[in-house]
Protein backbone atom coordinates (compact mmCIF):
# COMPACT_ATOMS: atom_id res chain seq x y z
CA UNK A 1 0.00 0.00 0.00
CA UNK A 2 1.18 3.72 -0.93
CA UNK A 3 0.43 6.78 0.24
CA UNK A 4 1.19 8.26 -2.79
CA UNK A 5 -2.09 6.53 -4.14
CA UNK A 6 -4.45 8.26 -2.42
CA UNK A 7 -5.46 11.59 -3.09
CA UNK A 8 -4.13 14.80 -1.65
CA UNK A 9 -6.99 15.52 0.11
CA UNK A 10 -6.30 12.51 2.44
CA UNK A 11 -3.98 14.07 4.88
CA UNK A 12 -5.88 12.56 7.69
CA UNK A 13 -5.54 8.62 5.76
CA UNK A 14 -1.64 9.56 5.71
CA UNK A 15 -1.24 10.43 9.36
CA UNK A 16 -3.59 7.18 10.81
CA UNK A 17 -1.31 5.25 7.74
CA UNK A 18 2.16 6.25 9.14
CA UNK A 19 0.80 5.75 12.61
CA UNK A 20 -1.24 2.24 12.59
CA UNK A 21 1.15 1.01 10.00
CA UNK A 22 4.43 -0.81 11.94
CA UNK A 23 5.74 -2.93 8.87
CA UNK A 24 6.29 0.24 6.63
CA UNK A 25 9.76 0.53 5.54
CA UNK A 26 11.76 3.68 5.80
CA UNK A 27 11.67 4.69 2.26
CA UNK A 28 7.77 4.09 2.90
CA UNK A 29 7.72 6.22 5.49
CA UNK A 30 9.86 9.12 3.64
CA UNK A 31 7.33 8.65 1.07
CA UNK A 32 4.04 9.18 3.56
CA UNK A 33 5.52 11.83 5.40
CA UNK A 34 6.47 13.68 2.54
CA UNK A 35 2.45 14.14 1.61
CA UNK A 36 1.59 15.55 4.42
CA UNK A 37 2.13 19.04 6.01
CA UNK A 38 5.57 19.75 8.03
CA UNK A 39 3.88 20.20 11.47
CA UNK A 40 1.78 17.20 11.22
CA UNK A 41 5.06 15.04 10.22
CA UNK A 42 6.95 16.91 13.07
CA UNK A 43 4.57 15.91 15.45
CA UNK A 44 4.64 12.25 13.70
CA UNK A 45 8.46 12.11 14.40
CA UNK A 46 8.88 13.39 17.74
CA UNK A 47 6.20 10.53 19.20
CA UNK A 48 8.53 7.63 17.07
CA UNK A 49 11.68 5.80 18.63
CA UNK A 50 14.29 8.50 18.19
CA UNK A 51 16.67 5.75 16.14
CA UNK A 52 13.38 5.62 13.25
CA UNK A 53 13.23 9.29 13.25
CA UNK A 54 16.56 9.77 13.17
CA UNK A 55 17.08 7.22 9.93
CA UNK A 56 14.13 8.86 8.72
CA UNK A 57 15.26 12.71 8.91
CA UNK A 58 18.96 11.35 7.29
CA UNK A 59 17.31 10.31 4.46
CA UNK A 60 17.56 13.25 1.45
CA UNK A 61 14.38 11.82 0.24
CA UNK A 62 12.28 13.27 2.63
CA UNK A 63 11.66 16.85 0.92
CA UNK A 64 10.51 18.46 4.09
CA UNK A 65 13.00 17.95 6.56
CA UNK A 66 14.31 21.65 6.91
CA UNK A 67 10.39 22.83 7.58
CA UNK A 68 9.86 19.84 10.32
CA UNK A 69 12.78 20.72 12.40
CA UNK A 70 12.01 24.46 11.73
CA UNK A 71 8.81 23.83 13.95
CA UNK A 72 9.46 21.09 16.19
CA UNK A 73 10.41 22.57 19.21
CA UNK A 74 14.21 23.24 20.36
CA UNK A 75 14.36 19.91 22.75
CA UNK A 76 13.36 17.84 19.98
CA UNK A 77 14.74 19.41 16.72
CA UNK A 78 18.41 18.78 18.97
CA UNK A 79 17.96 15.35 20.06
CA UNK A 80 17.28 14.15 16.45
CA UNK A 81 19.99 16.26 15.24
CA UNK A 82 22.73 15.10 17.57
CA UNK A 83 22.08 11.40 16.01
CA UNK A 84 21.75 12.30 12.11
CA UNK A 85 24.91 12.34 10.04
CA UNK A 86 26.97 15.43 10.13
CA UNK A 87 26.27 16.06 6.14
CA UNK A 88 23.09 15.64 6.69
CA UNK A 89 22.38 18.18 9.05
CA UNK A 90 24.66 20.55 7.07
CA UNK A 91 22.58 19.97 4.41
CA UNK A 92 19.47 20.65 6.44
CA UNK A 93 20.37 23.95 7.86
CA UNK A 94 21.63 25.36 4.55
CA UNK A 95 18.59 25.40 3.84
CA UNK A 96 16.46 27.17 6.83
CA UNK A 97 16.42 30.82 7.05
CA UNK A 98 19.01 32.44 8.63
CA UNK A 99 17.57 33.14 12.52
CA UNK A 100 16.42 29.45 12.28
CA UNK A 101 19.64 28.13 11.37
CA UNK A 102 21.22 30.54 14.34
CA UNK A 103 18.52 28.78 16.89
CA UNK A 104 18.92 25.20 15.84
CA UNK A 105 22.96 25.71 15.28
CA UNK A 106 23.28 27.31 18.77
CA UNK A 107 21.85 23.62 20.65
CA UNK A 108 24.48 21.73 19.24
CA UNK A 109 27.33 20.42 20.86
CA UNK A 110 30.88 22.03 20.64
CA UNK A 111 32.58 19.14 18.67
CA UNK A 112 29.31 18.87 16.55
CA UNK A 113 29.01 22.19 15.46
CA UNK A 114 32.39 22.65 14.64
CA UNK A 115 32.03 19.52 12.39
CA UNK A 116 28.86 20.86 10.66
CA UNK A 117 30.61 24.24 10.34
CA UNK A 118 33.28 22.72 8.69
CA UNK A 119 31.19 20.73 6.30
CA UNK A 120 28.92 24.51 5.38
CA UNK A 121 32.50 25.88 4.36
CA UNK A 122 32.75 24.23 1.49
CA UNK A 123 31.38 25.08 -2.07
CA UNK A 124 28.39 23.04 -3.06
CA UNK A 125 28.74 20.47 -5.48
CA UNK A 126 32.11 19.69 -4.47
CA UNK A 127 34.42 16.74 -2.81
CA UNK A 128 34.18 18.78 0.23
CA UNK A 129 30.19 20.14 0.18
CA UNK A 130 28.60 16.39 -0.09
CA UNK A 131 31.73 14.18 2.22
CA UNK A 132 30.74 13.19 5.71
CA UNK A 133 33.12 13.09 8.80
CA UNK A 134 31.80 10.16 10.03
CA UNK A 135 34.41 7.99 9.23
CA UNK A 136 36.25 4.71 11.05
CA UNK A 137 40.35 5.54 11.17
CA UNK A 138 43.10 3.62 12.94
CA UNK A 139 46.67 3.88 14.10
CA UNK A 140 49.07 2.08 11.88
CA UNK A 141 50.46 0.91 14.81
CA UNK A 142 47.22 -1.11 15.87
CA UNK A 143 46.67 -4.98 15.62
CA UNK A 144 43.90 -6.37 13.65
CA UNK A 145 42.17 -7.00 16.96
CA UNK A 146 42.06 -3.34 18.23
CA UNK A 147 40.68 -2.32 14.83
CA UNK A 148 37.59 -4.78 15.12
CA UNK A 149 36.99 -4.04 18.72
CA UNK A 150 36.83 -0.30 17.96
CA UNK A 151 34.71 -1.09 15.03
CA UNK A 152 32.28 -2.84 16.77
CA UNK A 153 32.18 0.39 19.60
CA UNK A 154 31.76 3.49 16.89
CA UNK A 155 29.75 1.22 13.90
CA UNK A 156 26.53 3.07 15.08
CA UNK A 157 27.83 6.70 14.79
CA UNK A 158 29.62 6.30 11.36
CA UNK A 159 28.70 6.42 7.92
CA UNK A 160 30.16 3.09 6.49
CA UNK A 161 32.54 0.83 8.07
CA UNK A 162 33.10 -1.05 4.99
CA UNK A 163 36.54 0.87 4.74
CA UNK A 164 38.89 1.50 7.57
CA UNK A 165 41.57 4.47 7.16
CA UNK A 166 44.86 3.29 8.37
CA UNK A 167 46.46 6.80 9.89
CA UNK A 168 50.15 7.70 10.52
CA UNK A 169 50.83 7.74 14.07
CA UNK A 170 52.38 11.06 14.49
CA UNK A 171 51.20 13.21 11.04
CA UNK A 172 48.07 11.32 11.24
CA UNK A 173 48.58 11.80 6.95
CA UNK A 174 46.41 8.50 5.46
CA UNK A 175 48.63 5.97 4.59
CA UNK A 176 46.22 2.85 3.62
CA UNK A 177 43.33 1.40 3.41
CA UNK A 178 41.51 -1.58 4.80
CA UNK A 179 38.98 -2.98 3.78
CA UNK A 180 36.06 -5.01 6.09
CA UNK A 181 36.79 -7.78 4.47
CA UNK A 182 40.28 -7.90 4.62
CA UNK A 183 40.08 -7.09 8.21
CA UNK A 184 38.09 -10.13 9.01
CA UNK A 185 40.37 -12.34 7.79
CA UNK A 186 43.36 -11.21 9.34
CA UNK A 187 45.33 -12.70 12.17
CA UNK A 188 44.25 -10.93 15.28
CA UNK A 189 47.80 -10.62 16.33
CA UNK A 190 48.87 -9.09 13.29
CA UNK A 191 49.95 -5.56 12.63
CA UNK A 192 46.84 -4.02 10.68
CA UNK A 193 49.37 -2.87 7.98
CA UNK A 194 49.73 -6.71 6.53
CA UNK A 195 45.74 -6.28 5.54
CA UNK A 196 46.25 -2.86 4.53
CA UNK A 197 45.76 -2.40 0.88
CA UNK A 198 49.15 -2.10 -1.14
CA UNK A 199 49.96 1.18 -2.85
CA UNK A 200 48.98 4.70 -2.18
CA UNK A 201 44.81 4.95 -1.77
CA UNK A 202 42.26 6.94 -4.09
CA UNK A 203 42.12 10.37 -2.52
CA UNK A 204 40.65 13.48 -3.22
CA UNK A 205 40.70 16.97 -2.69
CA UNK A 206 38.28 18.95 -0.94
CA UNK A 207 37.40 21.38 -3.39
CA UNK A 208 37.33 18.51 -6.48
CA UNK A 209 33.95 18.76 -8.51
CA UNK A 210 31.49 15.97 -8.06
CA UNK A 211 31.56 14.66 -11.55
CA UNK A 212 35.62 13.94 -11.02
CA UNK A 213 34.41 12.47 -7.19
CA UNK A 214 32.30 10.36 -9.40
CA UNK A 215 34.23 9.32 -12.03
CA UNK A 216 37.12 8.14 -9.61
CA UNK A 217 34.29 5.94 -7.55
CA UNK A 218 33.45 4.48 -10.86
CA UNK A 219 37.21 3.95 -12.09
CA UNK A 220 38.15 2.14 -8.74
CA UNK A 221 35.24 0.64 -7.64
CA UNK A 222 35.17 2.30 -4.63
CA UNK A 223 32.19 1.96 -1.85
CA UNK A 224 33.90 5.41 -0.83
CA UNK A 225 36.79 8.20 -1.58
CA UNK A 226 38.46 9.81 1.26
CA UNK A 227 38.91 13.16 1.19
CA UNK A 228 42.49 14.91 2.13
CA UNK A 229 43.93 18.48 2.53
CA UNK A 230 47.05 19.69 1.23
CA UNK A 231 49.00 17.66 3.65
CA UNK A 232 47.19 14.55 3.47
CA UNK A 233 44.87 14.73 6.49
CA UNK A 234 41.86 13.26 6.05
CA UNK A 235 38.69 15.63 6.12
CA UNK A 236 35.98 13.10 5.37
CA UNK A 237 34.79 10.51 3.29
CA UNK A 238 32.23 10.90 0.08
CA UNK A 239 30.16 7.47 -0.14
CA UNK A 240 28.39 5.84 -3.10
CA UNK A 241 24.79 7.21 -2.35
CA UNK A 242 26.39 10.49 -1.40
CA UNK A 243 27.51 10.52 -5.34
CA UNK A 244 24.00 8.95 -6.09
CA UNK A 245 21.97 12.09 -4.47
CA UNK A 246 23.93 14.41 -6.12
CA UNK A 247 24.19 13.07 -9.69
CA UNK A 248 20.42 12.60 -9.25
CA UNK A 249 19.96 16.26 -8.44
CA UNK A 250 22.50 17.53 -10.72
CA UNK A 251 20.74 15.15 -13.74
CA UNK A 252 17.37 16.65 -12.94
CA UNK A 253 18.17 20.46 -13.28
CA UNK A 254 19.81 19.16 -16.29
CA UNK A 255 16.71 17.66 -18.10
CA UNK A 256 14.58 20.85 -16.77
CA UNK A 257 17.49 23.34 -18.01
CA UNK A 258 17.46 21.04 -21.91
CA UNK A 259 13.95 21.58 -21.98
CA UNK A 260 14.34 25.49 -22.19
CA UNK A 261 13.48 26.87 -18.17
CA UNK A 262 15.13 27.35 -15.07
CA UNK A 263 15.66 24.30 -13.08
CA UNK A 264 12.66 24.31 -10.18
CA UNK A 265 15.01 23.43 -7.44
CA UNK A 266 12.06 21.58 -5.67
CA UNK A 267 9.77 18.15 -6.45
CA UNK A 268 7.23 19.92 -9.07
CA UNK A 269 4.12 19.73 -6.83
CA UNK A 270 5.59 21.57 -4.26
CA UNK A 271 6.99 24.83 -6.13
CA UNK A 272 3.99 27.61 -6.02
CA UNK A 273 2.40 28.64 -9.29
CA UNK A 274 4.18 32.04 -9.10
CA UNK A 275 7.08 29.99 -9.00
CA UNK A 276 6.10 28.27 -11.35
CA UNK A 277 5.99 31.20 -13.63
CA UNK A 278 8.78 32.99 -12.97
CA UNK A 279 10.32 29.39 -14.05
CA UNK A 280 9.33 28.97 -17.24
CA UNK A 281 8.24 32.56 -18.59
CA UNK A 282 11.87 34.05 -18.79
CA UNK A 283 13.27 31.22 -21.06
CA UNK A 284 9.63 31.53 -23.18
CA UNK A 285 10.11 35.05 -23.60
CA UNK A 286 13.66 34.69 -25.03
CA UNK A 287 12.65 31.57 -27.01
CA UNK A 288 9.64 33.82 -28.67
CA UNK A 289 11.76 36.63 -29.29
CA UNK A 290 14.21 34.63 -31.21
CA UNK A 291 11.67 33.25 -33.46
CA UNK A 292 10.45 36.51 -34.42
CA UNK A 293 14.17 36.49 -36.26
CA UNK A 294 11.94 33.86 -38.39
CA UNK A 295 9.54 36.15 -38.97
CA UNK A 296 12.15 38.87 -39.79
CA UNK A 297 13.83 36.24 -42.44
CA UNK A 298 10.21 35.31 -44.21
CA UNK A 299 9.70 39.06 -44.68
CA UNK A 300 13.26 39.47 -46.16
CA UNK A 301 12.20 36.96 -48.67
CA UNK A 302 8.60 38.14 -49.17
CA UNK A 303 9.45 38.70 -52.74
CA UNK A 304 10.54 35.23 -53.80
CA UNK A 305 7.74 33.76 -51.59
CA UNK A 306 5.36 35.61 -53.65
CA UNK A 307 6.98 34.15 -56.69
CA UNK A 308 7.44 30.71 -55.66
CA UNK A 309 4.54 29.66 -53.26
CA UNK A 310 5.17 26.46 -53.28
CA UNK A 311 8.76 27.04 -51.83
CA UNK A 312 6.31 27.35 -48.59
CA UNK A 313 5.65 23.89 -48.44
CA UNK A 314 8.81 23.29 -47.24
CA UNK A 315 9.02 25.54 -44.46
CA UNK A 316 8.13 23.25 -41.63
CA UNK A 317 10.09 20.28 -42.99
CA UNK A 318 13.45 22.63 -43.60
CA UNK A 319 13.11 24.24 -40.27
CA UNK A 320 12.18 20.87 -38.26
CA UNK A 321 14.99 19.11 -39.84
CA UNK A 322 17.55 21.23 -38.42
CA UNK A 323 16.31 22.04 -35.49
CA UNK A 324 16.17 18.12 -34.84
CA UNK A 325 20.17 17.77 -36.20
CA UNK A 326 21.22 20.54 -33.60
CA UNK A 327 18.88 19.31 -30.75
CA UNK A 328 20.53 15.56 -31.36
CA UNK A 329 23.96 16.98 -31.13
CA UNK A 330 23.61 19.15 -28.55
CA UNK A 331 22.60 16.20 -26.27
CA UNK A 332 25.38 13.57 -27.31
CA UNK A 333 27.94 16.62 -26.68
CA UNK A 334 26.37 17.74 -23.37
CA UNK A 335 26.67 14.42 -22.05
CA UNK A 336 30.13 13.66 -23.00
CA UNK A 337 31.23 16.84 -21.54
CA UNK A 338 29.38 15.91 -18.53
CA UNK A 339 30.89 12.12 -18.18
CA UNK A 340 34.00 13.66 -18.97
CA UNK A 341 34.16 11.23 -22.40
CA UNK A 342 35.50 15.11 -24.01
CA UNK A 343 37.32 18.19 -22.84
CA UNK A 344 37.34 21.83 -24.10
CA UNK A 345 39.57 21.51 -25.98
CA UNK A 346 38.22 18.74 -28.32
CA UNK A 347 36.20 21.11 -29.62
CA UNK A 348 37.92 21.14 -33.71
CA UNK A 349 37.63 16.83 -33.20
CA UNK A 350 33.77 16.99 -32.67
CA UNK A 351 33.84 20.18 -35.63
CA UNK A 352 35.58 17.73 -37.78
CA UNK A 353 33.42 14.65 -36.57
CA UNK A 354 30.22 16.60 -37.28
CA UNK A 355 30.64 18.33 -40.62
CA UNK A 356 30.59 15.21 -42.52
CA UNK A 357 27.79 13.89 -40.39
CA UNK A 358 25.71 16.21 -40.90
CA UNK A 359 26.30 16.27 -44.39
CA UNK A 360 25.53 12.48 -44.67
CA UNK A 361 22.51 12.47 -42.48
CA UNK A 362 21.49 15.89 -44.62
CA UNK A 363 22.07 13.78 -47.48
CA UNK A 364 19.68 10.87 -46.42
CA UNK A 365 16.81 13.44 -45.14
CA UNK A 366 17.57 14.99 -48.84
CA UNK A 367 16.81 12.15 -50.48
CA UNK A 368 13.73 11.68 -48.60
CA UNK A 369 12.36 15.01 -49.42
CA UNK A 370 13.25 15.04 -53.27
CA UNK A 371 11.13 11.45 -53.42
CA UNK A 372 8.42 12.98 -52.09
CA UNK A 373 8.26 15.28 -54.25
CA UNK A 374 8.77 12.79 -57.50
CA UNK A 375 6.14 10.99 -55.69
CA UNK A 376 3.78 13.11 -55.30
CA UNK A 377 4.10 14.67 -58.93
CA UNK A 378 3.93 11.53 -60.72
CA UNK A 379 0.99 9.98 -58.85
CA UNK A 380 -0.71 13.40 -59.16
CA UNK A 381 -1.32 14.06 -55.29
CA UNK A 382 0.29 17.52 -55.97
CA UNK A 383 1.35 19.59 -58.58
CA UNK A 384 4.73 21.47 -58.13
CA UNK A 385 4.32 23.20 -61.44
CA UNK A 386 6.42 22.51 -65.13
CA UNK A 387 10.23 23.21 -62.49
CA UNK A 388 9.04 20.50 -60.43
CA UNK A 389 12.52 18.69 -60.82
CA UNK A 390 14.18 22.01 -60.01
CA UNK A 391 12.18 22.39 -56.43
CA UNK A 392 13.04 18.69 -55.60
CA UNK A 393 16.93 19.43 -56.07
CA UNK A 394 16.23 22.65 -54.37
CA UNK A 395 14.72 20.61 -51.28
CA UNK A 396 17.64 18.03 -51.20
CA UNK A 397 20.42 20.92 -51.36
CA UNK A 398 18.76 23.21 -48.82
CA UNK A 399 18.81 20.10 -46.18
CA UNK A 400 21.65 19.04 -46.81
CA UNK A 401 23.09 22.73 -45.74
CA UNK A 402 20.75 22.93 -43.32
CA UNK A 403 21.18 19.73 -41.05
CA UNK A 404 24.98 19.98 -41.34
CA UNK A 405 24.40 23.54 -39.79
CA UNK A 406 22.23 22.57 -37.31
CA UNK A 407 24.96 19.88 -36.82
CA UNK A 408 27.48 22.12 -35.80
CA UNK A 409 25.96 24.62 -34.16
CA UNK A 410 24.50 22.13 -32.27
CA UNK A 411 27.84 20.43 -31.17
CA UNK A 412 29.15 23.88 -30.65
CA UNK A 413 27.32 25.90 -28.66
CA UNK A 414 28.20 23.53 -25.34
CA UNK A 415 31.88 24.02 -26.05
CA UNK A 416 31.35 27.68 -26.61
CA UNK A 417 29.28 28.19 -23.52
CA UNK A 418 31.74 26.11 -20.97
CA UNK A 419 34.14 28.68 -22.62
CA UNK A 420 32.30 31.28 -21.03
CA UNK A 421 32.11 29.69 -17.80
CA UNK A 422 28.39 28.41 -18.14
CA UNK A 423 26.23 25.69 -17.71
CA UNK A 424 26.94 23.83 -20.90
CA UNK A 425 23.15 22.41 -19.97
CA UNK A 426 21.44 25.95 -20.81
CA UNK A 427 22.27 24.95 -24.81
CA UNK A 428 18.34 23.70 -24.70
CA UNK A 429 16.88 21.60 -27.23
CA UNK A 430 14.61 24.65 -28.02
CA UNK A 431 17.54 27.22 -27.87
CA UNK A 432 18.93 25.36 -30.21
CA UNK A 433 16.15 24.78 -32.39
CA UNK A 434 15.39 28.68 -32.52
CA UNK A 435 18.87 29.11 -33.34
CA UNK A 436 18.76 26.66 -36.73
CA UNK A 437 15.13 27.72 -37.76
CA UNK A 438 16.53 31.25 -38.21
CA UNK A 439 19.63 30.57 -40.22
CA UNK A 440 17.66 27.44 -41.92
CA UNK A 441 15.17 29.58 -43.93
CA UNK A 442 18.74 31.96 -44.75
CA UNK A 443 20.06 29.07 -46.61
CA UNK A 444 16.67 27.98 -47.91
CA UNK A 445 15.65 30.66 -49.96
CA UNK A 446 19.75 31.10 -50.13
CA UNK A 447 19.76 28.10 -52.17
CA UNK A 448 16.38 28.31 -54.17
CA UNK A 449 17.55 31.70 -55.65
CA UNK A 450 20.71 30.05 -57.05
CA UNK A 451 18.99 27.02 -58.13
CA UNK A 452 15.56 28.51 -59.41
CA UNK A 453 16.86 32.10 -60.08
CA UNK A 454 15.62 32.57 -63.89
CA UNK A 455 12.61 30.01 -63.71
CA UNK A 456 10.79 30.42 -60.90
CA UNK A 457 12.24 33.49 -59.28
Amino acid sequence: MNINSFPMRAGNAARAFINNNRALTIAERVESLNAIEAHEAARILAKMPEERAIRILDRPELRNAPAILEVMTNADATRLLHGMSNDRVADILLELDDDVRVRLFATLEEPVRVAIQGLMGYPPRTAGGIMTTEYVSVCASWTVAQTLDHVRQVERSRETVYAIYVLDDDTHELLHVVTLRRLITGQPDACILTVAQKGTPVMAPPLMKQEDVARLIRRHDLLALPVVDDKGHMLGIVTVDDVIDTMIADTTEDAQKFGGMEALGQPYMKIGFGGMIRKRAGWLAALFLGEMLTASAMQHFEGELEKAVVLTLFIPLIMSSGGNSGSQATSLIIRALALGELKLSDWWRVAFRELPTGIVLGSILGLVGFARVVLWQTIGLFDYGPHWQLVGVTVFAALIGIVTFGSLAGSMLPFILQKLRLDPASASAPFVATLVDVTGLVIYFSVALLILSGTLL
